[in-house]
């Protein structure tokens, strides 16, 4: 057999996953680069820092008060994350195991809500969390991110729920077992996969998330998320681009830190799930 062509596929593949990586990660590499470049906010920014420098994480840290969006950001993502975690975990247990009426009509309007825009949902939400007296708040914020997660959330764990057999359930109640301790011990661990995945889901709208954060918070800059926070730098006729690069640097890091916890999570999950299925 010729090696010839065995040899080309393998340089082709090689030169065609090489190209993919640079076109995703030199965007990265660009940003980070700008990060440290002292002289990126003056527009010149190259391949390679300039002048290597930590002085524009310090200003977006200190006089671009950038450390206060970031505890405003991490309250409101934690807060989303357990919150509709627990709600939609509960709620897909309901669907999935009890009969009820209208429990296929509550299914398909949970599917509905999905395919609407997110951007359909701003005057609603706005006018509603204003009738709850939230408006300029985080707690508003948060409220608005919880029910923006509902709808994923629930359909994404009640496939999950409905995956595991029944017939497990009643193993542990005929054992003895307490609703509880069979939740805790059989069903939880199944269904943590979809549980991690759905927070994933939650934490990077809650982290990223612009439009909504910008209606509810208003003017209220004490208030603010990174997402607003980010767009403080830049200005109507000129760029701080040190700063906007060092900032977009700092967002990265937590989503990527909780990204790497819920990873491995998510792979004990899935092999404790085999073991017990």
């Amino acid at each position: 057999m010729n090696p010839r062509p065995r040899l080309r596929s393998r340089i082709g593949v090689g030169i065609g996953v090489a190209a993919v990586l640079i076109f995703t990660l030199f965007p990265v590499y660009w940003m980070v680069s700008s990060a440290f470049d002292k002289k990126a906010s003056s527009g010149g920014q190259s391949l390679l820092p300039q002048e290597f420098s930590f002085d524009n994480f310090a200003f977006v840290l200190t006089e671009g008060g950038f450390g206060t969006y970031l505890r405003n950001s991490a309250i409101v993502a934690l807060v989303t994350v357990l919150v509709s975690a627990l709600v939609c975990l509960l709620a897909a247990v309901a669907v999935a195991r009890f009969k009820f009426r209208f429990r296929t009509t509550i299914l398909m309007m949970i599917l509905v809500v999905q395919m609407v825009p997110l951007e359909a949902l701003v005057i609603p939400l706005f006018l509603q969390v204003k009738s709850l007296g939230l408006l300029n708040s985080i707690l508003g914020l948060m409220v608005v991110y919880v029910a923006l997660s509902l709808a994923f959330g629930i359909w994404m764990l009640r496939g999950f729920v409905a995956a595991v057999p029944v017939e497990l359930e009643e193993a542990a109640y005929i054992d003895g077992a307490s609703w509880w301790r069979m939740f805790r011990s059989i069903l939880l661990p199944l269904v943590m996969p979809g549980l991690v995945a759905t927070s994933i889901f939650s934490f990077i709208t809650a982290w990223n998330e612009f439009i909504f954060a910008m209606t509810i918070l208003g003017a209220q800059t004490d208030q603010y998320t990174v997402s607003i926070g980010l767009k403080s730098f830049f200005g109507l006729y000129a760029n701080d681009w040190g700063s906007i690069m060092a900032a977009s640097t700092i967002i990265t890091v937590p989503v990527m830190i909780f990204f790497v916890i819920v990873q491995r999570r998510l792979s004990a999950s899935m092999v404790a799930g085999a073991v017990k299925g």
